[in-house]
């Protein structure tokens, strides 16, 4: 399956390192012209191809949103319909109430299944996975296995922490976000929230 990350800052290059390293094919976009980020791709994530977000998304089987929140919007959310979504972005602030970021996503990209995760996890401590739980968040049980299949098999063990919404739990100023949670304080969480 191939993988397409958008974003080639901090957490794209990781994300697509770890994918590469489980044998995944992977596409690369930035913001603009993919020659933008080629010499990017070749020292931070050799073997990914950078490419624009239109042609990374068309034949991925899994999308990573890894860009900045205010560059989301710039997106076009028909690339997006009937693809498995990860939503691996902050807004800086908490976004506004009463929506989490991943449910804006899903309100905007119509079509997709969004799943929350990796938000939570600062990117110098995503490699080497080593078994690290991450939450996991989602509406569609289809899309929840297919990130949780990605995630274990990237190096980590995936928790659901139930629906979308519920992916507030792993945003800034969450009981998770930043912390180096086990699995059983990822499932202590989502008990006290529900």
């Amino acid at each position: 399956m191939k993988i397409a990350v958008l974003g080639a800052g901090h957490v794209g290059p990781v994300i697509a390192r770890l994918a590469l390293a489980a044998g995944y094919e992977v596409g690369i976009a930035g913001s603009g012209d993919p020659a933008r980020i080629e010499m990017i791709t070749e020292f931070l994530a050799p073997g990914a191809v950078a490419q624009s977000a239109s042609d990374a998304v068309a034949d991925a089987g899994l999308v990573v949103l890894a860009i900045p929140w205010h560059r989301f919007s710039t997106l076009d959310p028909r690339l997006f319909a009937g693809k498995v979504v990860i939503d691996s972005m902050n807004h800086w602030p908490p976004a506004a109430e009463p929506l989490g970021t991943s449910e804006e996503v899903a309100r905007r990209l119509v079509g997709a299944q969004v799943v929350k995760t990796l938000n939570h996890v600062a990117y110098q401590d995503m490699e080497p996975a080593g078994g690290r739980a991450v939450g996991l968040a989602g509406d569609s049980p289809a899309a929840l296995e297919s990130a949780a299949v990605f995630l274990e098999r990237i190096g980590f063990d995936p928790v659901p922490v139930g629906s979308l919404a519920a992916g507030r739990l792993l945003e800034p100023g969450g009981p998770v976000f930043g912390v180096a949670a086990s699995r059983q304080e990822f499932e202590k969480f989502t008990k006290e929230q529900s």
